[in-house]
């Protein structure tokens, strides 16, 4: 089952997309969207994630300065969703996600952190100021926080021609984080949204069974 409920967070009350397993469930995840708010894509992911057993949180991290933010990937969106990642900012975005994060806690429940894009970035700020076991899946602003140290395994998933992120920044991330596991794919910014023209479906497949196999690892 998947719904909207309501979430407070020190940024204020957030609503959020909850999709919860038919059985019990083996975690907690929170998802943290791209700058396209928590949009089809991100909705599908968490109930992909609550049919492989988690109970899936994705707050709307827009929601502090506009509500019911839900764009496509065209340039016009993007260009609106810089400016709304802008306003929001990255510290009351990581809040957002701690809150979400708690309320899978006090459930009684092991939960780590998933983020796409920005999303990718801030999974990485849920790990060091939240201690969420956590995945990044192309993260393009995590350079200047590679400073604050890792409180729980991560990963990251990085597309080989993502121009956002050349091959120097990935270097930094190994020479940053050397226990971490860090796969590039031979694909684009975004390669496993199948709604973006990067998509590929290997790539996909691939960092899927990857992330799923670190979250049974890291939240057992």
């Amino acid at each position: 089952m998947a719904r909207w409920i309501d979430l407070d967070t020190p940024a204020g009350p957030v609503q959020a997309w909850r999709a919860d397993p038919t059985g019990v469930p083996l975690g907690g995840v929170v998802v943290i969207q791209e700058i396209f708010g928590v949009n089809a894509h991100i909705r599908d992911i968490a109930e992909r994630f609550a049919r492989a057993g988690y109970v899936a949180l994705a707050p709307a991290l827009f929601d502090p300065v506009e509500r019911e933010v839900e764009l496509g990937y065209d340039q016009s969106a993007s260009a609106r969703g810089v400016e709304l990642r802008n306003a929001v900012g990255f510290d009351r975005a990581s809040e957002i996600v701690g809150a979400a994060a708690q309320l899978l806690q006090h459930e009684g429940l092991r939960t780590g952190a998933v983020g796409f894009c920005w999303g990718g970035s801030l999974a990485f700020l849920a790990n060091t100021r939240h201690g969420l076991p956590a995945v990044s899946y192309y993260g393009a602003r995590t350079l200047p926080f590679l400073g604050e140290p890792a409180r729980a395994p991560i990963m990251f998933h990085f597309g080989r021609h993502d121009g956002s992120i050349p091959p120097e920044a990935i270097e930094q991330h190994r020479q940053a984080l050397p226990h971490a596991p860090i796969y590039v794919y031979d694909a684009g910014h975004g390669f496993s949204c199948d709604l973006r023209a990067d998509y590929d479906v290997d790539s996909a497949a691939l960092a899927w069974t990857r992330t799923l196999a670190f979250l049974a690892d890291s939240l057992k």
